[in-house]
């Protein structure tokens, strides 16, 4: 690309120090199509948009099709569910992301939400708040330990090595993980000896707590379904911090209904987000979470701030710190 000055479209707010970075080499359209007075001018700005910034909006052939000039999208998230790679790829249009810079935050909101859920934290602070607590509590409020117990990871990348941290150097807890491929010795660090992998049907058998951090992919769909709920202890309890598409959610609650397993922390579901209707809102055995998993003011800026960084230099003809492979698409 040319070093003059392009046409960008911000299709989500970004600080406005960040936007000032953008308006200061480019020409910049800021417009929301989620919010109904700016949807008009996003699909305007369109056809001369030469790149795109923003998240959690789903880009579609058809608006590929209304971008006929369209260069890059700069994602502010890791995730790249919403674009469609492979037409990417086909179109030459480069896609950026923000890894690395949300993993330790997303670690610590899965591993509050393991630590809410076993010791039913949101249900007894509500317990207190309502005035209910009256006298010292029974056995039918106490939660379960965390410490000691066994921790099992689907995915084993960023955030699955943060939790294998927090849960092995700093709660003692004994961890299993699956993953594509087993993570060499050499890349573990101070996780060298403390972590082991098992096949699939193993970790789920064997794990007080099922985590699930895997990317959505065809293979991924329902990894947690009726099979692996069936597989796993009536004591287990499922944390899913991936993407809502891994947990198949009408046999997590038949699970949870019939006491084939005892509890789950969801901050992702299949529809978010989510549905009022939808039973896991209020499930006794269910802490959901509105998808916070890098909801921070600081890791929020971060990765507007690398999501920013991506954008010129991709505009610059440079390599992207954050450019996302389109070769497997």
């Amino acid at each position: 690309m040319s070093s003059n000055r392009h046409q960008i479209l911000v299709f989500r707010e970004l600080p406005e120090d960040q936007l000032a970075r953008l308006q200061a080499a480019h020409d910049v359209t800021v417009a929301n199509p989620r919010v109904a007075a700016q949807r008009d001018a996003f699909f305007a700005a369109l056809p001369q948009a030469q790149a795109l910034i923003g998240s959690s909006y789903p880009i579609t052939d058809a608006l590929l099709d209304e971008a006929p000039q369209l260069r890059v999208i700069s994602s502010i998230s890791v995730g790249v569910d919403n674009y469609p790679l492979a037409s990417l790829r086909e179109r030459g249009i480069a896609l950026c992301h923000t890894p690395g810079v949300l993993t330790e935050t997303t670690a610590d909101t899965i591993f509050a939400l393991l630590m809410a859920t076993s010791r039913r934290i949101p249900e007894l602070a509500m317990y207190v708040r309502s005035g209910q607590w009256q006298r010292n509590i029974g056995e039918e409020l106490f939660g379960w330990d965390v410490h000691g117990k066994t921790l099992g990871i689907l995915g084993m990348g960023r955030i699955g090595m943060a939790l294998a941290r927090r849960a092995a150097l700093g709660f003692g807890m004994r961890v299993l993980y699956n993953n594509r491929s087993v993570v060499p010795e050499s890349e573990l660090g101070t996780l060298a000896g403390q972590v082991h992998y098992v096949a699939r049907d193993a970790l789920m058998r064997e794990a007080d707590f099922v985590v699930s951090v895997v990317p959505s992919t065809p293979e991924t769909k329902h990894l947690l379904g009726a099979d692996a709920f069936a597989m796993m202890k009536p004591s287990a309890i499922v944390i899913n911090g991936s993407r809502g598409a891994i947990v198949d959610e009408a046999a997590l609650l038949h699970a949870l209904d019939t006491d084939q397993i005892r509890a789950a922390g969801l901050d992702v579901f299949a529809t978010e987000p989510l549905p009022v209707e939808s039973p896991l809102r209020t499930h006794a055995k269910v802490v959901a979470l509105p998808h916070i998993g890098s909801a921070t003011h600081e890791t929020r800026h971060a990765m507007a701030e690398m999501a920013t960084s991506n954008l010129l230099q991709v505009l610059a003809g440079e390599k992207p710190a954050g450019g996302f492979d389109l070769s497997q698409a």
